[in-house]
């Protein structure tokens, strides 16, 4: 049965984010024929709206405010039920990112909705859609689907691959106006730490260290690693407790989930903790001087050797292969 379905775009620096062309991507399928519609958000965005609709929305909606430039969850909750009412979706659709952690649980609570968190595949099954979902930190998988009412999820990114880009797709974008009122937080200057130009949460090749690499100086090794693959740089909670680096770069339960093409393990022993922000990886690269570390056990090709000796070749000859 053919459903009308919003998709909330990403908006970040000016750049949409990868998950929402994924978003669009599960919309098509939640849609089953019908019409998908993708929501922008921002203070100017009339310059990313026409690539939602080279990647698969049927409409775009363009709702600029001043008070929508950066995310807050007042102001964003406000303009999302706004569209939300306007456009009475059967579908809602957002990425599983920290603002759609946020954002999500509240919009479903004001629409009185069930929500599907956390989504890494959408299937249709008969008359329902099937969401799947990791459970227990990753080592087991539920199925869920919503069989009346709205049919709300979020998606984790890099998980569903978004229609392919074409340039000669066609479709309606328009304005919406937005009132939004009494906000109780504003966002005055952003700080953000300086660290690699690849988002961790998107990025399709990661390098990622642990206690192993002793020090700050030892993730220079990595940063040139990644800077050969165009790489994120990623660490355990165990490198940021010791200052090795910033926890920004924090991947595991407590930090960033991320689903990779490709992830380098370097120096980490492979904690349960960290396991449940990365087993879910397409490939998996470990590299550790003890042959019993528990990541060779998740691990799709493992080095057992000194990572100051085995990073330098390895990186030497990525080199060579990226170069050729």
């Amino acid at each position: 049965m053919s459903k009308k379905v919003l998709v909330l775009a990403e908006v970040r620096d000016g750049e949409l984010r990868n998950v929402s062309f994924e978003a669009i991507a599960a919309g098509k399928i939640i849609a089953e024929g019908g019409e998908v519609v993708a929501a922008v958000f921002g203070s100017e965005v009339s310059n990313v709206a026409e690539a939602l609709v080279h990647y698969g929305a049927d409409r775009v909606i363009k709702v600029e405010h001043s008070d929508l430039k950066e995310y807050t969850t007042d102001a964003y909750q406000q303009a999302l039920l706004q569209v939300v009412d306007t456009e009475q979706p059967e579908g809602l659709v957002l990425g599983h990112t920290a603002a759609g952690k946020d954002l999500a649980p509240r919009i479903a609570m004001k629409l009185n909705a069930g929500l599907i968190s956390d989504a890494i595949a959408v299937e249709v099954d008969g008359d329902n859609v099937v969401f799947t979902r990791p459970i227990y930190s990753g080592k087991a998988f539920e199925k869920k689907t919503i069989e009346e009412g709205l049919v709300f999820a979020t998606i984790r990114p890099n998980n569903i691959e978004p229609l392919a880009k074409d340039e000669s797709r066609s479709g309606d974008v328009s304005s919406l106006s937005v009132d939004i009122k009494d906000l109780r937080t504003t966002i005055k200057e952003i700080v953000r730490k300086s660290t690699s130009g690849v988002d961790l949460s998107e990025a399709k090749i990661i390098v990622a260290g642990g206690r192993g690499v002793k020090s700050k100086e030892g993730f220079e090794p990595l940063e040139e690693l990644a800077g050969v693959l165009g790489a994120a740089v990623g660490a355990s909670r165990g490198a940021c407790d010791a200052e090795y680096c910033d926890y920004s770069l924090q991947i595991g339960q407590t930090g960033k989930v991320v689903t990779p093409d490709l992830y380098f393990a370097i120096g980490l022993s492979g904690a349960i903790q960290h396991l449940a922000g990365m087993s879910n990886s397409k490939c998996i690269v470990a590299i550790n001087k003890d042959p019993e570390a528990p990541i060779f056990e998740v691990a799709d090709y493992g080095i057992v050797g000194d990572l100051f000796e085995v990073l330098p070749i390895l990186t030497e000859e990525l080199k060579k292969v990226v170069a050729s």
